[in-house]
């Protein structure tokens, strides 16, 4: 069974392994350097069947309406609240993403900032190239011995406390799921037990409603004098101002954040933060994921995905979508089915297949609350007259042949 040969968009200098990944796999690929605003992307995507995007495109409703050839999009990125996920899933359109091939990337550079931070680094460097010569060990500090606090102990998380005790440091960590500790790393029952704690808070959970300015000023107020918090998880969870507030005052010894509320759309001049010019404050661009390394395995991870889900319809990984594979089945064609989640549907499909003599040789079927998902390999002479008259059924939202 071959891939059938799609059209694919790659947005945003995805990493061009990603690209020759697809393009080995027998597909036309598009690689553009930036991302694209909503009319543009309304002008670009019809007749796209794969769209894959980093964390500055917006796959809006409007955007997906457009695109009524999408099969699905790839998130070469983390995260994945940059589409519209259910107006995706509504339309049958699986979003992949690459959850865990930054890890190591954002895992060493909070312990780079906790040393930097604990040192005062980035104040004494700045001040050298501006010509000032200021030598000396005033609140300055060995991160040995010292206790970092994990909120968030997902994959991230629990890679920095394996190597932040190595270096010597007590490791304790919140999170509101139940995790195996790594190593000595101890939970905490709670935020608050956690904040009390620790001389480092380093922040790694997603972005949802229950952590949306989750870090305001009673959380600050509740962390030891002269601690530390870092953020390189999203923007919306920390009250910037209220961080601003917190330094100035020195109940915070220093922060280091990489992720803001609102960020530019492109590099250059022109970002604006109530964190810009105090004093041991690390700022950076969201670039935690940032290195060679990283850009290349989720290059890899997500190509992988979308090639997958290209051959044999597979969805496992999606984030908003029914998880199906079924193994491929030699001389058979593939039927791919999304459909309305009621009563009857299969019921329904199934009379197509018996009323055109095919037999069904595989099948698999999962649904969520508002979508079916269905892969099911007919006799090759029979499946594409199976999939007009499946296409017509009042419940389908996509069906294609592999």
């Amino acid at each position: 069974m071959k891939s059938p040969k799609l059209k694919i968009l790659l947005l945003e200098a995805i990493h061009p392994g990603a690209r020759d990944m697809l393009v080995d796999a027998g597909h036309d690929v598009e690689l553009l350097p930036s991302a694209l605003k909503e009319d543009e992307l309304v002008a670009r995507l019809p007749g796209v069947n794969l769209v894959g995007i980093r964390s500055k495109t917006r796959l809006t409703d409007r955007a997906l309406e457009a695109a009524r050839e999408l099969y699905a999009v790839g998130c070469f990125c983390i995260g994945t609240n940059q589409v519209d996920l259910a107006s995706a899933n509504r339309r049958g359109v699986p979003v992949f993403n690459a959850p865990f091939s930054n890890t190591r990337s954002v895992a060493e550079l909070i312990i780079a900032e906790v040393v930097c931070l604990a040192r005062q680094l980035g104040d004494r460097s700045r001040e050298v190239h501006d010509g000032t010569w200021k030598k000396a060990a005033t609140s300055c500090f060995e991160v040995r011995g010292k206790t970092l606090g994990i909120v968030g102990y997902g994959h991230i998380g629990r890679q920095i406390g394996v190597i932040a005790e190595m270096m010597g440091l007590r490791v304790v960590f919140f999170d509101v799921a139940q995790r195996l500790p790594m190593g000595n790393n101890r939970a905490c029952a709670t935020l608050d037990e956690l904040f009390a704690e620790a001389d480092f808070v380093t922040l790694h959970v997603p972005e949802t409603p229950q952590t949306k300015d989750m870090i305001g000023e009673a959380e600050l107020a509740k962390m030891k004098p002269g601690s530390y918090l870092l953020n390189a998880s999203r923007g919306t969870v920390v009250v910037i101002d209220a961080l601003a507030a917190a330094l100035r005052s020195g109940h915070l010894a220093g922060a280091a954040v990489d992720v803001y509320p609102e960020e530019p759309e492109s590099n250059g001049k022109g970002f604006e933060s109530a964190l810009r010019g105090l004093p041991n404050v690390i700022l950076t661009p969201h670039i935690g994921g940032s290195t060679a390394e990283a850009q290349a395995a989720i290059g890899r991870e997500v190509a992988t995905s979308l090639a997958k889900f290209a051959e044999s319809g597979a969805t496992t990984g999606a984030v908003n979508f029914p998880e199906v594979e079924l193994p491929l089945t030699r001389g058979q064609r593939r039927l791919v089915n999304v459909h309305r989640n009621v009563p009857g549907v299969l019921r329904d499909i199934n009379r197509v297949v018996a009323g055109s003599g095919a037999n069904i040789h595989a099948q698999i079927l999962s649904t969520d609350p508002e979508i079916g998902y269905l892969l099911m390999d007919l006799d090759e002479a029979a499946a594409i007259a199976v999939r007009d008259e499946v296409d017509k059924l009042p419940t389908s939202i996509r069906t294609r042949v592999l």
